[in-house]
Parts: structure tokens; sequence; C-alpha cells
């Protein structure tokens, strides 16, 4: 009997342990909020025109995703795809296309290339990725002096920049839609229109941002290709910002969106969620960041 209680031990402890809750680090979710397995993303980006990958910046799991998916993609579209991103300013192209062809040095282009902090954790493989398969990766957006002068002061302070500086923006003057939601929200957090004209500056600042990606992402885009474009989900959540500029200039695109949410619970997508965008990754909101 004793060693029928020795042996029933360390069966009781196995099964508690399967009995308890799982821990889960993400969910995917459709627009709708139903649950959707990995292979539906990916068959749904294949094919599309442009991908805009929603990120939230420090996350290790959309990161960690976002190189899964790219490099999924690229082994259905082989060369027929172009990566491109936020995080690198479009001065910094020929930086970019000088370090895959190998003019400058890993070293030198790590140095001048104004990266973010986390370039080395979050984008890196990314670009070696591209630079490895022979594929272009494209700096899209403004280059962050611009970008501060519109929110400082103002569209007018841009239209005086030379045009060899308007070449790495949008075309001037600045179509945009302030009654956007997303606009609409801050240009309310800058006390609305009753705070004066300035106040537009801040979400123009961001629009800018949103038309550059767009008028780089769509100048290196060609029928036939998937362009993957990395950038924070507020750029792209809603079908607004890069979406808005990229429809308004070839409304026949296929693109499909990705953003990247944070809940306790990623067994289920909450209302204020539902809609964002084609796919959503729900990350437990203990996740650790990056950075």
């Amino acid at each position: 009997m004793t060693k029928i209680r020795l042996l029933l031990i360390p069966c009781i402890f196995l099964y508690s342990f399967m009995l308890m809750p799982t821990k889960s680090a993400y969910q995917l979710f459709d627009f709708d909020g139903s649950v959707q397995p990995y292979d539906s993303l990916l068959q749904a980006t294949q094919n599309a025109d442009i991908v805009l990958f929603g990120e939230l910046h420090n996350d290790p799991i959309c990161h960690w995703l976002q190189y899964e998916l790219t490099r999924d993609i690229l082994s259905h579209k082989k060369q027929q795809a172009v990566l491109g991103a936020e995080m690198f300013e479009a001065d910094n192209q020929v930086l970019l296309e000088e370090y895959f062809a190998g003019i400058i040095s890993e070293k030198k282009f790590e140095e001048e290339a104004r990266l973010w902090p986390n370039y080395k954790t979050d984008y890196k493989r990314l670009v070696l990725l591209a630079k490895d398969r022979g594929i272009p990766f494209i700096a899209t957006n403004i280059p962050r002096r611009y970008a501060n002068t519109m929110y400082k002061q103002g569209e007018k302070a841009l239209e005086a920049c030379s045009p060899e500086a308007k070449q790495w923006m949008a075309p001037l003057p600045l179509e945009v839609d302030l009654s956007l939601p997303s606009y609409q929200s801050m240009l309310n957090m800058m006390g609305g229109h009753e705070a004066g004209p300035d106040a537009a500056n801040f979400p123009k600042a961001q629009a800018i941002k949103d038309a550059t990606m767009a008028k780089f992402i769509l100048e290196n885009w060609q029928a036939g290709k998937t362009f993957i474009h990395y950038n924070g989900a507020f750029h792209s959540n809603n079908r607004e910002g890069i979406v808005w500029y990229l429809q308004k200039a070839n409304p026949d695109l296929n693109i499909v969106t990705i953003s990247t949410v944070l809940q306790a619970d990623v067994t289920t997508l909450t209302d204020d969620y539902k809609g964002i965008a084609d796919f959503v990754i729900v990350v437990n909101e203990n996740m650790t960041n990056t950075h």
C-alpha cells in the first residue's frame, strides 16, 4: 500500500499541474474580433500590394512576428517584395543603399544613420534579412527635423526649405483632413480650434509623417510586388494615417493592416479594438519590453 501511495504522489502533482491555467503571450484576431491562426494572416498578406504592420515600438512579440511574417512572405514572393520602415528617415536612404552595396561598413552605417535606440534588438534583423535576400529596404519617414519644424513653426516654415530638403517630405502644401478621428484627438489635446491656428500644427506634424511614408511607399512599390512596411500602430489604425494617403493616391491598392494592442486577457478582443485593423495582435500586458 505504501508503494502505491508513493507512485500516486507524482501522478497527483502532474495532474494538478495540467489543470493550472495556461499563460499565453499573445492571440491573433481578425477585424471582427474572431480568433485567427497565423496561417490566415500569412495567406491574407502574401498577395497584398502593401502590408502595414502596426507595432508597439517596445513590444518583443510584434517584433518577433514582424520577422517571422516577413520571412514567410519572402519565401512566397522571392524577389517580388520591398521592405520599409518609419524608423528610418528618408534622407538616410543613401546610407542604406551604400551599406547594402558594401560601399560602407555595417559600423559606419550604424554610426551615421540616426538609428533608433532599439535598432539592434528590434529592427536590425529585418534590415539584415533584406540585405541577405537582395531586396530593397526603404527609409520612409520624414527627417525628424522637418516634422519638428512643422510642429514648432507650421507649414510656412517648411515652404521656405530648399528643393533638396523638400525631396525628403510629402508634397507641399500638405493635404490633410483634420476631421479624421486620429488627428481630431490630437487637435483636442491642444485645446481644439479655439486654441488658435497654431494648435493644428500638432496633428499636422503627425500628418506630414503619414503623408511622407505613403509617398515613399508608393514611389517604391510596383504592381505584382508586396511592400511590407513597419510603423507605429497609430499611423495605420482604423485605416487612417498612412492608409488614408495611400488610398487617396491609389484607391485600387490591396492594403492589409495589422495592429498590436495590450490586454490583461488575450483570449478575447475588447470592443475598443475591434475594427482597428484587418488583423490585431493582442499581447499580454505583462509582456517584458525591449527597451
